[in-house]
């Protein structure tokens, strides 16, 4: 994530989930900027239940195929005692619109983990939730939109910060 963001510094504050990965890597990047940064429940990752902790092989080899069932259906395919995709939705929806409306103007980067990057576009960008695992989210990647009257542009998805 630090190679990806290089020396860029175009952000006036940062939000981030609190959990450890984004947690801690927000805490450096801010204190490295000077930046604002607070912490939201709301944008932690979904729940995956049973698969918590696992690596993709180790899902598979438990059950081969799962993990495609689960991307063509993320709605219906959940893993036992998983967060309902709806819930999960609905929550990164509530912190963003916050967001929104607390920092309008303001450039702000959110570090975020791939399904609450996924949830940010559907909301947006009004993309069914039977249809979100088929945004594929990099590690360490950037997803920019720009809000102008509370509506969305997508500017960006994948890779590094455009050069300028």
């Amino acid at each position: 994530m630090h190679a990806a963001v290089g020396d860029a510094r175009p952000w006036t504050r940062l939000v981030s989930s609190p959990l450890l990965r984004c947690g801690e890597f927000a805490e450096t990047l801010a204190g490295r900027l000077g930046l604002p940064l607070a912490f939201d429940e709301r944008l932690k990752e979904v729940g995956f239940g049973v698969w918590e902790g696992k690596s993709a092989a180790e899902i598979e080899q438990g059950a081969p195929g799962v993990l495609e069932r689960f991307k063509a259906d993320p709605v219906n395919a959940r893993p036992e005692g998983a967060e309902p995709l709806a819930d999960f939705h609905s929550r990164v929806a509530a912190g963003l619109d916050d967001l929104l409306a607390r920092h309008a103007d303001q450039h702000v980067l959110l570090v975020g983990h791939a399904g609450v990057i996924r949830m940010a576009l559907a909301w947006a960008l009004h993309i069914p939730l039977e249809q979100a695992y088929r945004v594929e989210v990099a590690t360490a990647s950037f997803t920019r939109l720009r809000f102008e009257a509370r509506r969305a542009s997508l500017i960006f998805h994948g890779g590094s910060l455009p050069v300028r």
